[in-house]
C-alpha cells in the first residue's frame, strides 16, 4: 500500500460510522472556510520561507482536498481517481508545447498558449472572456488576474509611464471627489485608485496581494516597536497625541534606514 493509499484509507475511516464525529458532520459547504484558511497559511509559510511549516500546511490543504473528494464519493458524484484523471488530461491538453507540436520559447508564450487552449475548451460554457476569473477571489488577487487575462488579448499598456500616469490620474480624481465631499464618487475613485495600483504592481512583475501583506507586516512590526518603546518608559498606548506618536514612529524609521 502506498502512502497516498494509506491516507485515502484514513480519511475514509474518519468519515465512517465508527470514525470521528466532527469529520462525519462535515459537508463540502462547511469545509470551504477551512480550505481558504489553509490556503492562506500555505501562502504565509511561502512568504516566510519556512519549509517545515510549508510542508505541514500543504498537508492540511491535501487533507481538505481529500475530505471534499470523500464527501462527494459518498454521494456517488465523483471520486479522487476522477479528479486525478481529469487533472492529468488537462495538464497534457494545456501543454501542447510539451506534449504536442506547438512551441513556446518563454513563460509569456506559455501563458498565452494556455489561455488560448482554455478559451477553446470553455467556448460553449462562458458568455464572456473574463467570466473564467472567479468573482469569489480576494479583491487584489481578482483584480490582478483580470488584468493579466485582458493583457493576454493585448488589452494592456506597453509603456510603464502610461501605467504610472493612470495611477496619478486616479489619485487626482480621488482628491477632486474628496474636495466635492461626494461619498459615492469618493468610494468609486478610491476603488479605481486601488485597481490602478494593482496594475502598476503587475507591470512590475510583482504580486499585489504579497506586496500589501508585506506592507501590513512592516506596519505591524513598527507599531509593535512603538508600543515596546512606550512600555520601556512605563507608559501605554492611548495616552499620547498623534504628534508624539509620529515623532517616535519617524525616529524608528530613521534608525531602521541606518541599519
Amino acid at each position: 500500500m502506498t502512502a497516498f493509499d494509506k491516507l485515502l484509507e484514513v480519511v475514509a475511516h474518519l468519515r465512517a460510522p465508527a470514525g470521528c464525529p466532527w469529520d462525519r458532520e462535515q459537508t463540502n459547504e462547511s469545509l470551504v472556510p477551512k480550505l481558504l484558511e489553509e490556503a492562506y497559511e500555505v501562502a504565509h509559510a511561502v512568504r516566510d520561507r519556512d519549509d517545515a511549516n510549508l510542508r505541514e500546511e500543504l498537508g492540511d490543504v491535501l487533507l481538505l482536498v481529500l475530505m471534499h473528494s470523500q464527501i462527494a464519493s459518498e454521494r456517488s458524484d465523483f471520486a479522487i481517481e476522477q479528479i486525478i484523471e481529469e487533472l492529468t488530461a488537462k495538464l497534457i491538453r494545456r501543454h501542447p508545447h510539451v506534449f504536442g507540436k506547438h512551441t513556446a520559447d518563454d513563460a509569456g508564450a506559455v501563458v498565452k498558449l494556455w489561455d488560448s487552449v482554455k478559451r477553446e475548451e470553455k467556448r460553449d460554457q462562458q458568455r464572456h472572456y473574463l467570466d473564467g476569473v472567479a468573482a469569489a477571489l480576494p479583491a487584489l488577487m481578482r483584480a490582478q488576474k483580470i488584468q493579466k487575462k485582458a493583457a493576454h488579448v493585448n488589452f494592456d499598456w506597453t509603456h510603464h509611464a502610461d501605467v504610472i500616469g493612470k495611477v496619478d490620474e486616479e489619485l487626482a480624481e480621488t482628491k477632486e471627489a474628496i474636495a466635492r465631499q461626494n461619498e459615492k464618487e469618493i468610494a468609486e475613485e478610491i476603488g479605481d485608485l486601488f485597481f490602478a495600483a494593482v496594475n502598476l504592481a503587475r507591470k512590475q512583475k510583482l504580486d499585489a496581494e504579497t506586496l500589501l501583506q508585506s506592507a501590513t507586516d512592516k506596519f505591524v512590526r513598527r507599531f509593535n516597536a512603538l508600543e515596546d518603546e512606550l512600555r520601556a518608559q512605563g507608559r501605554q498606548l492611548g495616552d499620547q497625541d498623534l504628534a508624539e506618536l509620529d515623532a517616535i514612529w519617524n525616529a524608528q524609521k530613521a534608525r531602521a534606514r541606518r541599519l
